[in-house]
């Protein structure tokens, strides 16, 4: 409390947040306008929801893009995607990225700078949808972004101290974020003391680009951990399209099953579990009906393994931001692949099981390793683990992030560990993901090294999962 008086004063729409008011606000929410409880009931209905990314600068432009995409888009959640000066905590640059798009007559800025507009402003846009809406941004510091966008009625925000530093920022000490985000966390587990549900959601994907699922898969259960230790009743972890359909689903099921158990061994267990899959989120192909296949993919993925939410790419992913019309397409297209695959779950074979047990392993192995850092402190753990190299996130623009893990694809598509750095695998973990490697190297008549992950990372742009060599390919 003694920190959100140096908080709420860091903009003059702080002056605006009012607890009590806010809980009051937020307590009169009908139920299907809460994030929260929306999730839970498809969680128990094992229906999965799509869910866009969006969001402009200016309010009447903002809500009315939200009401296209539910409307004609058919979304089942909504977003407001928060525009870059903001993530930044830049709100004087963010005023003038209003007035100036203001003046031009058409957005200026990649997103809806929440801060700037306030908490009456945010429940306008809240009071103008029919769908709970979450903040989707990329702030290492989103305190006061946490406390606008709650009081203004929205009940999700995304990110975390690991998930919204070391993939964004390049020089914010991990120390830092997990004490901001350990506010923004007991801001929720406040609120939902006073009897509101409010859903927080690690991002999954990290940096989007060839991110093994142990190493996603370990970053969301410490920020969901950390999240519950703050009070936080209603978490969502969520992971990143691979694009090997066995490894995809096998991730999901391996993510929620071991979130569940250890917020369960220490002593979380009012917690409402969901998941989320986000699809492809690396090199989109530029031609549109190739995008929408890989689109198609995705939803197919998060299908298969009964994720409670999927987060939907466009047509447009290739150029930039996307016109109303095609983000609303991708929606479609979602939705028509979900619907259609509704009734149906992976059948469990020895392919999807062994997956599972790989990705289980190599998370376990991480987080044994940062909870004896941390001497059973999960901050102390996370903070000595990224000085150690033991977490490691690929291809992260953080300095304090070692930058000594590197991916690259076997021969059927699956993302393995080409280098290990200081990850503490066992031997018998190393030797089977070089092993998966070497044989792709046998198939390609090449050799197992950096080239292959430079290939596969351009590889879905050009219309294949596989960086093959170009001899190779049939």
């Amino acid at each position: 409390m003694d920190m959100r008086e140096e908080v709420l004063a860091t903009w003059p729409t702080g002056k605006e947040v009012n607890l009590e008011n806010a809980i009051d606000y937020l307590k009169k929410l009908p139920d299907e306008k809460n994030f929260a409880k929306k999730l839970e009931w498809a969680k128990n209905k094992g229906i999965t929801l799509a869910q866009p990314r969006a969001g402009v600068p200016l309010l009447d432009e903002h809500i009315e893009l939200l009401q296209y995409l539910q409307d004609v888009g058919g979304a089942d959640l909504l977003p407001s995607t928060i525009d870059a000066y903001t993530r930044q905590n830049r709100y004087e640059e963010g005023e003038d990225g209003i007035l100036e798009s203001r003046k031009a007559g058409r957005s200026l800025m990649n997103g809806f700078p929440a801060v700037n507009h306030g908490v009456y402003k945010c429940r306008q846009v809240v009071e103008n949808v029919k769908l709970p809406l979450q903040a989707r941004h990329g702030t290492p510091d989103a305190r006061l972004l946490s406390e606008i966008i709650h009081a203004g009625g929205y009940t999700s925000n995304e990110g975390g101290a690991i998930s919204y530093n070391v993939p964004y920022a390049k020089s914010v000490p991990i120390e830092k974020t997990l004490e901001y985000w350990q506010y923004s966390d007991r801001l929720v587990g406040f609120y939902e003391e006073n009897g509101v549900s409010i859903n927080r959601e690690p991002f999954g994907p990290l940096t989007g680009t060839l991110v093994p699922p142990s190493t996603s898969n370990v970053v969301a259960i410490i920020e969901a951990l950390l999240a519950a230790e703050q009070g936080v009743k209603n978490i969502t972890v969520g992971y990143g399209q691979c694009g090997n359909l066995y490894q995809d689903v096998a991730a999901i099921r391996a993510l929620e099953q071991q979130t569940e158990e250890y917020l369960e061994d220490y002593g979380y267990y009012d917690v409402v579990l969901t998941t989320v899959f986000h699809q492809w989120m690396g090199g989109f192909p530029e031609d549109e009906a190739r995008a929408y296949g890989v689109i198609a993919l995705g939803s197919t993925a998060a299908a298969m393994a009964g994720a409670t939410k999927v987060i939907v790419k466009t047509p447009h992913e290739a150029f930039g931001i996307p016109t109303k019309e095609a983000n609303a397409n991708g929606i479609k297209t979602t939705k028509i692949v979900l619907n259609l695959l509704a009734e149906q779950r992976m059948l469990t074979s020895y392919a999807l099981t062994h997956e599972t047990d790989i990705i289980k392993q190599e998370t376990k192995a991480i987080l044994d390793k940062v909870f004896e850092l941390g001497a059973g402190d999960l901050v102390v753990g996370v903070i000595k683990a990224f000085e150690a190299g033991v977490l490691d996130i690929p291809f992260a623009p953080s300095k304090y992030n070692a930058g000594k893990v590197m991916p690259a694809r076997d021969n059927n598509g699956n993302i393995r560990y080409l280098m290990t750095g200081n990850l503490p695998f066992s031997k018998e973990l190393i030797d089977f993901n070089r092993q998966m490697l070497e044989e792709r190297a046998r198939a390609e008549r090449r050799k197992v090294d950096f080239q292959m992950t430079v290939d596969d990372v351009f590889a879905v742009g050009k219309g294949r999962l596989i960086g093959r060599k170009e001899e190779s390919i049939a």
